[in-house]
């Protein structure tokens, strides 16, 4: 699948299976402990598997973005301007049209957005 091992191409297919099923946003830790949630475990993995392996992860990233839910395309789009800044840049734009909504988590601030307000707050329009 991506040519990384096969433990580690399961390891990167559940990640990916986790981001595409994402309710929530969440780049770092959350609540006062600091907890690393399971999808922002999964976001690390998939990242750092398009670091060894950008060719084998990109189409990946593209079937995220097509099918995962609204936290899931937030992530594919974050991933997708890490391997191809222009291929994300696009995304974003075409995000920025969508009203489904998705949680956040900032630190211990939970919260509720939108794809179009997010994307817009990341275009620098918002």
């Amino acid at each position: 699948m991506f040519g990384i091992g096969k433990r580690r191409d399961r390891e990167v297919a559940a990640a990916l299976d986790e981001l595409r099923q994402a309710d929530t946003v969440a780049f770092g830790g959350v609540g006062i402990a600091g907890t690393t949630l399971p999808v922002t475990d999964a976001y690390r993995r998939v990242e750092a598997a398009l670091a060894e392996d950008p060719a084998g992860v990109r189409d990946q990233l593209d079937r995220l973005l097509a099918e995962a839910t609204p936290a899931g395309r937030v992530y594919a789009a974050t991933l997708l301007e890490h391997v191809d800044p222009s291929a994300g840049r696009a995304a974003w734009a075409a995000l920025g049209d969508d009203p489904a909504e998705f949680g956040t988590f900032t630190g211990c601030v939970m919260g509720r957005t939108t794809l179009r307000e997010y994307a817009a707050g990341h275009l620098g329009r918002g």
